[in-house]
């Protein structure tokens, strides 16, 4: 019995001391993934912006995103970026999209996920997300996309599908910023 003692108090001393290592870790490290994280967004918006100039950020309590951002071009309305989100394969996945004021996509890009590597990491790629822009209807099934497109999202059906709800719902919601 006193060997079994010895033991789970050795084992509680392992793991009070790496528990304390590992929360120090996190205080150094958690600022600057929050910086990194927020310089991601940042590069992205820039990304989407279209070439138009980016408007003041307006915070929202929506189930489809938490704000917009108007994007204008020489004081006029042109459209609108939205962060989104979505349920992929690996887990929650963001991403910023520009529609113009008639809830056309214009732009869109991953700005995080888990998605498995070279399988629904594609989805970061700049290629994979032009299957979605300009189109009058978003696709939501590989069956309205081409034979090569639909290739090329084989294996990450649930990225796609989780990335095309996410654009379709952006969609509907600027345009019922439009009806205001």
């Amino acid at each position: 019995m006193k060997g079994y003692l010895k033991t789970a108090s050795i084992l509680a001393i392992i793991c009070a001391v790496a528990a304390l290592i590992l929360s120090s870790l996190n205080g150094v490290t958690a600022p600057i993934i929050a910086d990194y994280e927020e310089q991601q967004t940042i590069n992205a918006l820039d990304a989407v912006s279209h070439g138009y100039e980016m408007g003041e950020k307006y915070s929202l309590e929506s189930d489809i995103t938490p704000y917009y951002i108007p994007l204008e071009e020489e004081g006029a309305l042109k459209g609108y970026i939205l962060e989104l989100s979505g349920n992929g394969y690996g887990g929650l996945l963001r991403l910023v999209a520009s529609y113009d004021t008639d809830g056309l996509l214009l732009e869109s890009k991953v700005v995080s996920s888990s998605e498995t590597p070279g399988l629904g990491k594609k989805s970061e790629k700049a290629w994979y997300m032009t299957k979605f822009i300009g189109q009058d209807k978003i696709p939501s099934s590989k069956n309205e996309l081409s034979e090569d497109d639909s290739a090329a999202i084989s294996g990450a059906s649930i990225t796609f599908f989780a990335i095309s709800k996410a654009l379709i719902n952006g969609s509907s919601y600027i345009k019922t910023l439009e009806a205001k």
